[in-house]
This record gives structure tokens, C-alpha cells and sequence, in this order.
């Protein structure tokens, strides 16, 4: 792959994460501060990117393997999602925002998948090529949260009670435009499918690779999977609310720690991997997510700061000790038949199914403990997901027979 090509790749990696984390971490904070919404209300909003991920394969299956070039489509979702972005940015009611950002997420998540396809279509070997790609993308991630809360301090006491936290979206909006029209400059990645092929639902939702839940071991491991994203989805639409209403400054910029953690921990865990094997791995994850968890209850904004940093941190260890060797786990079970199919399905499952799931209950918990001055109880609310991620932990532990599995890298 020569210099220009890497350049274009890991310029694309980086824009679409940035878009992502450029409104996503923040958009709890902005639904309770600017809209007022309620703790339901978010959920709905959060749940938006559940309805995506179901969705996305349709777009993928039917309409981008089949019939229009990658990096066209990739361009053509980027430039709708910036006006969508610009839409949101304008709005200032619950009721025309929640449109929006529904038509949002099922035209972004289907980039996700793009982006890969992209990338993969000019890689010779993309298990040594990917990853130093890859990486830019999680830098984006982490330049986003930086630059909203130490360059433009949107995220402040201050600037809360103005209302710029909206300005998020119009940043956004400019970006996602800029990848729009950047991804017509992309190599050419055509349709792999023949039109004329027929394609089934049944091949879309990856609904195939269900053969794979005879064996007991990854029919635990899929429910597990699915359990698990219940209390994940605790964090993704209440951790920056809960920082911002406790006082901890800088709270956006300070969550990028849990992208720097995941960067660290994506790179040792072939290591533990290896050495620990499969079970052991998973089961480290599951308990990180209730240390996590406990860590945010009983920490404070003030001398038990450290406690809070330390539980953003302990952020790689619960999505790649969990999430990374899940889908190691499932590649190797899957053989050569059924790993697209198998790897779909786990998304579906866990992105789908599972955060849907958790969005709903975090928001009805966040909901019943809210107190008469605006404020929570979040000692309560996390003391709820580190006990369902505890449940969980135990089930795997006893249910799950110790089995060795081959990493591939």
C-alpha cells in the first residue's frame, strides 16, 4: 500500500470516529441540559443507534455490496448525516430532535461497516495492515472529546447554563461534510456482489450461522453477550451526565481516557489471550464492568476523583477483554462457512438486541431516581448494572466449560 492510499485511509478512520465521539459521548448531557428531557426520552434517543445497528445490514446486504461502489455511498450517507447533524443542532425540542437523530444513526452505522470494506480492498494482509489504520480512528475519538472540553470548554459549568453544548452537533455537521465530499477522493471499492445473485434475509442478518448456537459453550457465550450489553449500555447514556452533574471538570476530555485504556489494552490482550486463555479473558471483562461500576457509585468529584478516572480507565478491559475476544471466540467457531454470517449475527445480538434492551431499563432506572432538585441518586443507579454485571459474571463462570482456543491474529 504506498503513502497516499495510507494517508487516505487513516484520514477516513479518523474523521469517522471523530463524528462519532463528537456528539455521542456528549448527547446525555446535552438531551437533560438543553432539551430537558427525561431520563426515557434519552434512552430513546441512545436506542437510535440500536435501531441503526439492525438496520445497517439491509443497506450493507442489499443496496451497498450489490449495487454502488463503497466510498460512494460512505460519501453520499456522510453529506445527509451533516444536514441531519446541522438539524439537530438547530432544534430545540425533544419531539422534532428525536426525527433526526433516528435518521441519523440508521444512515451512520452502516459507514461502520463501510469503512472497513474500504480499507480491507486495498490491504494485501489486513491482519498486519489494519490495525496502524485502525488506530487513527480511536485517536479521532479521542481529539473530539479533548477539543470539547479543553479547546472550546463546551462542556463547563458555564457554558452548560448557555447552551453551547449544541455546538457539538454544528462541529459535527462540518466534519461529516468534510468526509462526505472526501470519500469520492477514496480509492474505488466496487460492488462484491453480482446483482443478479440472490440474497436472502436470511443471509443479511447472518441468521445462518444460528446453527452455531447447538453447541452449549457459544450459545452461553451469545446469551452472555447479549446480558452484558445491558449494563454497557448504562454507561454509554449516563456516564457523561453523571460526570457533568457531579462536578468533575473537564468530563468529555477526561472519558477520552477510556479510548487511550482501549488502545493499551488491544495490544496486550493477545498476550493475556494466550497465556490465560479464552474463559479467564471474558471473565476479567465481565468483572471490570462491576468494579467499573462500583467505582463510579461510591466516587466522588473531590478526594475520591481518582476513583471515577480509574473506573474510565478500567474501559479497555471491559470492551476488549469482552467485545475483541468475543469476536476471536466467535471466528474460530465459525470456520470458513459462517464468519461473516457469525460475526453479523453477534452485532445484531449485542448492538441490537442487548443495548436496545439496556437503554430502556438504564433509562427507567435513571428515571426513578431522580430527585425533586434536577438531580439523581447515582449511587443507586450504578449500583444496578454492577450487580446485573456481576449476575452475569457468575452464570458465565459456572456455565461455561473451560475450552482452548486458538488465537488468531
Amino acid at each position: 500500500m504506498n503513502i497516499k492510499t495510507k494517508f487516505q485511509l487513516s484520514f477516513m478512520m479518523f474523521l469517522e470516529f471523530f463524528i462519532w465521539g463528537g456528539w455521542f459521548v456528549t448527547l446525555g448531557t446535552f438531551l437533560g441540559t438543553n432539551l430537558k428531557a427525561s431520563g426515557g426520552e434519552i434512552a430513546q434517543a441512545f436506542s437510535t443507534q440500536s435501531w441503526g445497528a439492525i438496520i445497517a445490514p439491509f443497506i450493507i446486504g442489499l443496496i451497498a455490496d450489490r449495487y454502488f461502489n463503497a466510498e460512494r455511498i460512505l460519501g453520499v450517507l456522510h453529506l445527509i448525516g451533516a444536514f441531519l447533524m446541522y438539524q439537530m443542532y438547530q432544534t430545540t425540542d425533544f419531539s422534532v430532535f428525536y426525527p433526526y437523530v433516528l435518521g441519523y444513526m440508521i444512515l451512520y452505522m452502516p459507514t461502520l461497516a463501510l469503512v472497513n470494506s474500504i480499507s480491507f480492498n486495498q490491504m494485501k494482509d489486513p491482519a498486519k495492515e489494519f490495525s496502524p489504520i485502525r488506530v487513527f480512528g480511536t485517536i479521532g475519538w479521542i481529539i473530539a472529546g479533548l477539543v470539547i472540553s479543553y479547546v472550546f470548554l463546551w462542556d463547563s459549568p458555564e457554558s452548560l447554563e448557555a447552551g453551547m453544548l449544541k455546538n457539538t452537533f454544528l462541529m459535527v455537521a462540518i466534519a461529516s461534510a468534510i468526509l462526505g465530499l472526501f470519500s469520492f477522493t477514496l480509492p474505488k471499492t466496487p460492488p462484491r456482489v453480482d446483482k443478479s445473485e440472490k440474497v436472502t434475509i436470511s443471509d443479511v442478518l447472518g441468521l445462518d450461522a444460528l446453527k452455531l448456537l447447538k453447541d452449549k459453550n457459544f450459545l452461553v457465550f451469545f446469551i452472555s453477550s447479549v446480558l452484558i450489553c445491558i449494563p454497557l449500555a448504562f454507561y454509554y447514556q449516563n456516564a457523561n451526565p453523571f460526570l457533568t452533574e457531579i462536578g468533575l471538570n473537564n468530563p468529555t476530555g477526561k472519558m477520552t481516557i477510556g479510548q487511550a485504556s482501549e488502545v493499551l489494552f488491544m495490544l496486550l490482550l493477545p498476550l493475556f489471550f494466550t497465556k490465560f486463555g479464552f474463559k479467564k479473558t471474558i471473565l476479567v471483562g465481565m468483572l471490570a464492568w462491576t468494579v467499573r461500576y462500583l467505582l463510579f457509585a461510591y466516587g466522588n468529584a473531590g478526594d475520591l476523583a481518582f476513583m471515577l478516572i480509574l473506573g474510565i480507565a478500567l474501559h479497555g478491559v471491559c470492551y476488549d477483554f469482552f467485545f475483541v475476544s468475543g469476536q476471536i471466540y466467535t471466528d474460530t467457531k465459525a470456520g470458513e462457512k459462517y464468519k461473516s454470517a457469525a460475526q453479523g449475527l453477534i452485532t445484531l445480538a449485542t448492538y441490537g438486541v442487548g443495548m436496545l434492551i439496556g437503554f430502556w431499563i438504564a433509562g427507567q432506572i435513571t428515571d426513578s431516581l431522580l430527585l425533586e432538585d434536577g438531580t439523581h441518586t447515582w449511587e443507586k443507579i450504578w449500583v444496578y448494572p454492577a450487580a446485573f454485571a456481576a449476575a452475569v459474571f457468575i452464570l458465565f463462570a459456572i456455565i461455561f466449560k473451560n475450552e482452548k482456543i486458538e488465537y488468531k491474529s
